[in-house]
């Protein structure tokens, strides 16, 4: 494909700088840096010129390199700062600051998802469905409320990628409930969310835009081996343990025997709810469909995975978008995108 030749600052977490060059045959799949070095190789394939930053907890590197390079864009691949995770909401108003263009989502947008409590209050008042849920805060008494019926999840508030997520987190007794809690408290350091579990199949939608929106085909994981009596979520080990992806037949394809207007309604959903959150640049909503084939909205995640052939990337080739096509539409949305301040 023909591209403008821009200068592209990838912004990369410290320890995630990927290798220039990569021997022919090796299987990066598992490597901590695969998203990054996708991005970053196809980017200079495309004919961009490509720096890559690692940065940790020094916003003053972000600042010199934008003044000395003078980047045309800065390729967002932060999952927080300083190792917090809500933090990546502040670089990206530092990149606004800075009025250096950036690709992904705007920081109203992260900081109304990253809260999974508030971004359900949102999207509850758009009329989207959404399970019940309450939020237990650190120190707080841990007191079930009565419309909040078992089974139900208990996750990180904020926490993303599965972090803690494991077939203990689904309760079905206010003894559990509460060690479950407990365990969110301690070990991750986070207010725990308590939802309404539902039951039923576990559907993603990548969605591409500002204004106007592109929902990719409907994705749902897949699970074909699971033992008798474990809840089909994606925990931590679903995500990101390939041995046990094999072992229990752990897959992501479009979705099977989903009818087209239910289909639609799915896109058409996953559409309200990214313009409710305020995001921008592209997406991935999280779904339950239930046994009644009701959907409901779990989370957005703005800034999802986008190495090359993972889920974000795969749904849009099934409409005929390649990888390099989709970078490229990441980059110019971001070029165009401005704040509604200096818009």
């Amino acid at each position: 494909m023909s591209v403008n030749k821009l200068r592209v600052l990838a912004l990369v977490h410290r320890h995630l700088i990927p290798p220039v060059k990569v021997e022919e045959g090796t299987d990066i799949t598992a490597e901590p840096w695969r998203t990054e070095y996708d991005v970053i190789s196809t980017l200079t394939a495309m004919g961009h010129e490509v720096q890559a930053l690692g940065v940790h907890d020094d916003l003053g590197e972000i600042r010199r390199v934008a003044t000395e390079w003078k980047p045309h864009i800065a390729f967002n691949l932060l999952e927080g700062f300083d190792d917090i995770t809500i933090f990546d909401q502040n670089v990206v108003s530092h990149l606004e600051l800075l009025k250096l263009p950036y690709t992904g989502c705007n920081p109203r947008g992260l900081l109304l998802a990253r809260d999974k409590s508030l971004s359900k209050k949102l999207l509850a008042y758009h009329r989207i469905p959404v399970p019940d849920c309450e939020v237990v805060r650190i120190g707080r008494p841990i007191r079930r409320r009565k419309r909040l019926r078992f089974p139900l999840i208990v996750k990180s508030l904020t926490q993303e990628a599965s972090i803690g997520i494991s077939q203990a987190s689904v309760v079905d007794t206010d003894e559990k409930l509460k060690e479950r809690v407990v365990f969110v408290h301690e070990s991750i350091g986070t207010a725990a969310l308590v939802e309404q579990y539902i039951e039923g199949r576990e559907l993603y939608v990548g969605i591409l835009g500002n204004q106007t929106l592109q929902a990719m085909p409907v994705w749902e994981l897949f699970f074909t081996n699971m033992p008798e009596g474990s809840r089909r979520i994606a925990t931590d080990r679903v995500k990101w343990s390939v041995k046990y992806q094999n072992k229990y037949g752990i897959d992501s394809g479009q979705a099977r025997e989903l009818p087209e207007a239910l289909a639609e309604r799915i896109q058409h959903l996953c559409k309200r709810a990214f313009r409710a959150l305020e995001l921008s640049g592209f997406a991935r909503i999280d779904l339950r469909l239930d046994e009644a084939g009701n959907p409901w909205v779990i989370e957005a995640n703005p800034n999802p995975q986008i190495a090359r052939g993972e889920d974000f990337a795969a749904s849009a080739e099934k409409v005929g978008l390649s990888y390099e096509t989709v970078l490229q539409r990441i980059i110019n949305l971001g070029l165009r995108w401005q704040p509604e301040s200096v818009a």
